[in-house]
C-alpha cells in the first residue's frame, strides 16, 4: 500500500509556471510506475504524464508535450510551464504496480491515487 499526497497547485496567469509535487509513503516508492492525470469540470480524467520506475522512460499527452516535465526522486514532480487556461483542472498523482509496461496512460491501470490539487490558469 502507498499513500500519495499532492501539493503545489494554485492560481497562475497564462504563460506562468507551477511545480507540482507528489509525496509517497508506504511501500518502496521505486516499485511504482508514477503518473499525473487531470480532470477539468465536466470532463473525464485524462493522462498528463508518466514516468517509469527507473525514471528512464517518460510519456506525455500531446496537449502538454514540450511544456510539462515529469521527474522523480524522493517524490514525483510535474514542472508546468507556459500554462494555458485549458490546463485548469484538478491534478492527481497515481501509482501503479502493474509489471507489464514501463509507463501506462490508462487510469484503470493505476492502483493508488492522491486526493488531487487544484491548478487554475487565468486568462
Amino acid at each position: 500500500q502507498v499513500q500519495l499526497v499532492e501539493s503545489g497547485g494554485g492560481l497562475v496567469q497564462t504563460g506562468g509556471s507551477l511545480r507540482l509535487s507528489c509525496a509517497a509513503s508506504g511501500r518502496t516508492f521505486s516499485s511504482y510506475v508514477m503518473a499525473w492525470f487531470r480532470q477539468a469540470p465536466g470532463k473525464e480524467r485524462e493522462f498528463v504524464a508518466g514516468i517509469s520506475r527507473s525514471a528512464g522512460i517518460m510519456r506525455y499527452a500531446d496537449a502538454v508535450s514540450g511544456r510539462f516535465t515529469i521527474s522523480r526522486g524522493n517524490a514525483v514532480y510535474l514542472q508546468m510551464s507556459s500554462l494555458k487556461p485549458e490546463d485548469t483542472a484538478v491534478y492527481y498523482c497515481a501509482a501503479s504496480l502493474n509489471p507489464t509496461a514501463a509507463v501506462f496512460t490508462s487510469a484503470p491501470l493505476y492502483d493508488y491515487w492522491g486526493q488531487g490539487t487544484q491548478v487554475t490558469v487565468s486568462s
